[in-house]
């Protein structure tokens, strides 16, 4: 008669790299904290669709410009974003493959629900 406290049979997996797996984890941290913030998320939405400059996020956006420039600085700072400038205009553009995925999700799973049509 077999004990009815043993575990069931199932394949052995490897441990986890522990290492490894914190530094992932801290990584997809700093990337949610830096989107975590309701106008970085609406401007990385904004520059998914493609480069614009800070006259232009402006104006779609309705973020007023102190703001929206202190927020590309975090944004560009964190790596998400990279810019180039053409004569006095400053140009932006997503940078991370990482938050493009995050972004993805996020519309298809919330945003694209309180888009029209």
């Amino acid at each position: 008669m077999q004990s009815t406290d043993a575990l069931p049979s199932r394949t052995k997996l490897p441990k986890p790299d522990l290492e490894a797996l914190q530094a992932s984890a801290d990584k997809a941290c700093a990337l949610l904290k830096v989107l975590a913030h309701g106008d970085r998320l609406i401007i990385l939405c904004r520059l998914s669709q493609g480069e614009f400059c800070v006259g232009e996020l402006e104006e779609d956006l309705g973020i007023r410009q102190p703001t929206l420039s202190q927020q590309l600085g975090v944004l560009r700072q964190e790596g998400l974003v990279s810019t180039r400038r053409e004569g006095k205009h400053v140009f932006y553009k997503l940078a991370s493959e990482d938050a493009l995925a995050v972004l993805t999700v996020l519309h298809s799973r919330i945003c694209a629900q309180a888009m029209p049509g």
